[in-house]
């Protein structure tokens, strides 16, 4: 794209977001263009060199009307300091000067019919295809899924129940806390998808761990179609360089890493400076604070949270690392709400009573039953409020409904566990004891470091270590015998990784890979490729700790816990690495243990104890900080065996009633809260519906072929796209000049990478059908019918309408005011044959027409076709006053209910924000004001000449 020439004052429109009305030039700053929209009162900023935007500039003839809304009629134009002054007359005949800035800002462009009056025609398959794409662009727009159903992501319903619950709120704060491998960074992409797509924000900045970067990339292009620019410290200096610059405004989509924010004060301060729709915060749980001490990586997000409206947090640990630490997480998201941790650790406890009371609801077989019991009957109206209304014509399930909207925890964490998704693999451990050490721990003063030299036996065993210890012989056996299994091994230390690494690579045919901090991002990316590939990679990826969070190798089904920790948090996460959604086989855990170490005590107390290699071991943590002590004993030699038994036992004692609480406690709400299964499945069968792919193919093979775009077929729903030398534009939207092979089948996209997933939300598809409806593409046309009894001669004018009415996205004006489509017929007489001659009938009889006599037929007939526009013009005034009214009224009935049920729920919901509501009372407001300024605009027409 060729750069543009701008200057304050030009008014310019956007090609993919016509709805913002005329743009004016508000500044040029370095690399950047700043327009500002009055329609919606948004500035928007663009690159120079790649804006996509058109300037505006009006001919002699043309009628505009300037910002009072009064039509005049352009005589003449002039240029004066690279602006446009428009000498018109008025409807007195008044000449009026007006000043490009001076125009409405809600006008419409690409006016049909001055194309149709200066020869230019398109073809009548290119009319039929613009009516195609807007009726198209009309559905998705009232389709209630659109936004979820594009990303290529398997159709899981606790996943998309979550996505589809945060998105139907404004600027929502929430903890996604899903356990791990249940897939909370797709639930967080699915929302950023569906937001972005919809308008509901613009800005998104995502903060992860250092190691996670590359990760966080790649899957935001492979399965969401979004490309953010990464920002660290070199790419920053490089725009400071070039002037006064904020490097956090040059991008809408930013990622970055949290030690790059938190150890540089000055770009911390432009991050919080940039104004964001959204913040992600991956593995939240790394955010320290309690009352007496708060980490900078806490203050760091703290202070962006502040200032940013929506924030999503990840993290699979939101309670396991104890109260205090869930509590600075709540905090985050709602500082006026989550203000005390007293009152917080009070509020918990009562909890109980309500799932208590939930729990009878579901062992009730009727709402008989229910009335029946007084005090069960009590107990809901106490926590209703006593204006409930408690009769036989209402259902159990929506009194649990009711329970949970007032009182359930779901408005501000999600959190699914395995127990309750079925879509996971068995767990097998294969323990292997090994024979003891021939050297012995001598006595330690330090107890930390005595006990890691039993539990990491390499530090015990010294330099020469490799030589002595026992896991070395059996891992080279033990690979010996799995030559055609993918193998992943951790390890506590980066030493120890990288010496393992090494060993293998010198004395052994296993092909390897390392993984660890000391390795660049780069590096570490490519060794995650290297044993992912199926054919040529390595068979074994032996990482240190590092791996043990945010990478994914469902493709592989042995882990090797070369040691363990200490932590059972960690050791859930090492375990997730595989046994995680998508894993199609039992994973098998491989713990080689040396006799008389504390590993091997380790062992036992982690499988006898808490289960935790059968099982997610949920509460495991909480268990480990009871029994911390006598075990940290116990594993430094200090305890028999018999008081080492005891330990297990007490330890599984602890486990069965930590289980107990939690169920017993909150844990049945926050489990409704976070996908109640019906609604689930009915979002899944939604979207599984409107994923047609047959019609999407039908519909891109005609936009292919009017664009020049080759398509071939490759196999069953996958093509081959390229550009073809008839290419009618200088580039189509997301095709690459070496073309790429595509897939409209969701099964085939998950199982090849490689090719991209084409659905009703691709930018190919949405970029295709923004420039069709967006452009002049076949807005004017001419065409002859036989039409008996009509005699021959006849002129008669198809006119499309189509909704004008920019609005700032994030209200959705679509959701009541759909993209609507409304055709008028007129024939010359005047008659309004709408409801006679219909598309279909259009369609049969078109017969073809030479473009010269088209234009002599138009020449001669102009002033007839205006006569026939004007009369048009009339007709659908009467339609538009009738969409505005309806519009007004569905708007009005629907948001009212949401905003009164959002008071009443705010009286017992101390989780909803006093925000929420204040900004729910200013989008109805909006939404009146801009959907009564609505009008159909002319987007098409087409001239029939009737022949005999």
């Amino acid at each position: 794209m060729s750069q543009h020439i701008f200057y304050p004052g030009q008014r310019w429109v956007s090609h993919s977001e016509t709805e913002l009305g005329l743009g004016v030039v508000e500044s040029i700053e370095g690399r950047h263009v700043t327009l500002f929209y009055p329609a919606v009162e948004e500035p928007r900023v663009y690159a120079l060199d790649n804006a996509p935007l058109s300037r505006v500039t009006f001919n002699v003839g043309d009628t505009v009307s300037h910002q009072g809304g009064q039509e005049v009629t352009i005589e003449q134009t002039q240029e004066h300091n690279h602006c446009m002054i428009y000498l018109c007359i008025d409807g007195q005949g008044e000449q009026v000067v007006l000043h490009e800035i001076d125009l409405d800002s809600t006008g419409a462009f690409n006016k049909p019919q001055s194309r149709l009056f200066t020869g230019q025609l398109d073809k009548n398959k290119l009319f039929d295809l613009r009516l195609k794409t807007l009726d198209f662009q009309r559905k998705l727009d009232q389709f209630k899924g659109f936004g979820l159903s594009g990303p290529r992501v398997q159709l899981l319903p606790h996943q998309f129940y979550i996505a589809s619950k945060v998105t139907e709120r404004n600027a929502a704060r929430v903890l996604l806390a899903d356990e791990v491998g249940l897939g909370k960074t797709i639930e967080a992409g699915l929302i950023l998808h569906q937001q972005l797509l919809t308008g509901s924000i613009e800005r998104v900045l995502i903060v992860v761990p250092d190691a996670l970067i590359h990760q966080w990339l790649v899957e935001l292009l492979r399965r969401f179609n979004l490309s953010f620019t990464i920002l660290d410290r070199e790419r920053c200096d490089a725009i400071r360089e070039e002037g006064d610059i904020n490097p956090f405004e040059t991008a809408q989509l930013v990622l970055c890493q949290l030690s790059f924010l938190s150890e540089n004060a000055n770009y911390h301060a432009s991050a919080v400076a940039a104004n964001w729709d959204l913040m992600i915060v991956d593995e939240a749980h790394h955010l320290f604070w309690n009352e007496n001490n708060v980490s900078n990586e806490y203050r760091c997000i703290e202070e962006l949270a502040n200032h940013v409206p929506g924030l999503l947090l990840l993290t699979a640990t939101p309670e396991q690392l104890g109260v205090t630490s869930h509590f600075a997480r709540l905090r985050l998201l709602d500082p006026d709400r989550y203000y005390d941790l007293a009152a917080f650790r009070e509020e918990q406890a009562g909890y109980q009573e309500i799932n208590q009371l939930i729990k009878q609801l579901m062992a009730a077989n009727s709402i008989d039953g229910v009335l029946a019991d007084v005090n069960l009957k009590q107990s809901l109206l106490q926590l209703l409020g006593e204006q409930a209304v408690l009769s036989d014509d209402i259902s159990v399930d929506s009194l649990i409904d009711a329970l949970l909207d007032r009182h359930g925890t779901g408005r501000v964490l999600f959190r699914n566990t395995r127990e309750n998704i079925d879509a996971f693999s068995s767990r097998k451990l294969h323990a292997y004891q090994l024979p003891a050490l021939s050297v012995e721990n001598e006595f330690e003063l330090d107890t930390d470091l005595a006990l890691a030299k039993t539990l990491l036996p390499e530090m015990l065993l010294g330099e020469d270590w490799l030589m002595l210890d026992p896991r070395i012989t059996w891992l080279v056996e033990w690979l010996d015998t799995h030559k055609n299994e993918k193998v992943l091994l951790i390890c506590a230390q980066q030493q120890t990784a990288q010496e393992l690494h090494e060993y293998l690579k010198m004395r052994t045919i296993f092909a390897s890979a390392v993984f660890h901090e000391g390795m660049s991002l780069i590096e570490r990316d490519r060794a995650a490729a290297y044993f992912s590939d199926a054919e040529e990679g390595a068979q074994i990826l032996i990482c240190s700790e590092i791996g043990s969070e945010g990478r994914n190798f469902q493709f592989a089904h042995h882990l090797v816990l070369f040691d363990l920790p200490l932590n059972p948090d960690l050791l859930e996460q090492r375990i997730g690495r595989l046994d995680r959604i998508g894993q199609t086989d039992t994973v098998h855990l491989h713990v080689p243990c040396i006799e008389g170490t504390g590993q091997h005590r380790l062992m036992n107390w982690y499988d006898k104890g808490l289960n935790a290699f059968s099982h997610v071991c949920s509460t495991g943590h909480h268990v480990y900080a009871i029994v911390k002590a006598d075990l940290k004993e116990a594993l430094l030699g200090d305890a028999s065996d018999d008081e080492f038994a005891a330990i297990i036992e007490k330890t599984s004692t602890l486990m069965q009633q930590s289980i107990a609480d939690m169920h017993a406690g909150r844990d049945l709400m926050l489990e409704l809260n976070s996908c109640r299964k019906e609604q689930a499945q009915e979002i899944i069968d939604e979207i599984s519906l409107s994923s047609s792919h047959l019609e999407l193919s039908h519909y891109m093979e005609e936009v292919f072929e009017s664009f020049g775009v080759e398509q071939q077929y490759h196999s069953e729903d996958s093509i081959v796209i390229k550009p073809s030398g008839h290419l009618q534009s200088d580039a189509f939207p997301s095709l690459p000049e070496d073309g790429l092979t595509a897939t409209f089948n969701r099964k085939i996209a998950l199982s090849r990478e490689d090719f991209q997933f084409l659905t009703w939300e691709h930018p190919m598809v949405t970029g295709a059908m923004e420039q069709i409806i967006n452009s002049e593409f076949g807005n004017s046309t001419f065409c002859t019918m036989a039409l008996p009894p009509i005699p021959a001669g006849t002129v008669i004018l198809e006119a499309i309408f189509t909704t004008h009415c920019p609005a700032p996205k994030r209200l959705q004006l679509h959701r009541y005011l759909p993209k609507t489509v409304k055709r008028i017929v007129v024939g010359s007489n005047g008659l309004d044959m709408t409801d006679i001659l219909k598309p279909e009938h259009i369609e049969s009889r078109v017969t073809f027409v030479k473009k010269s006599i088209a234009l002599n037929i138009i020449e001669h007939g102009q002033e007839a076709i205006k006569t026939l526009i004007e009369k048009a013009e009339k007709l659908v005034v009467v339609h538009q006053e009738a969409l505005v009214k309806q519009s007004v009224e569905e708007m009005q009935q629907q948001e009212s209910l949401n905003l009164e049920r959002l008071v009443a729920l705010a009286r017992v919901n101390p989780n909803i924000r006093d925000s929420e509501i204040t900004q729910l009372k200013a989008n109805i407001n909006d939404l009146g004001s801009y959907i009564k300024r609505a009008s159909f605009k002319l987007d098409a027409i087409r001239v029939i000449l009737t022949t005999d």
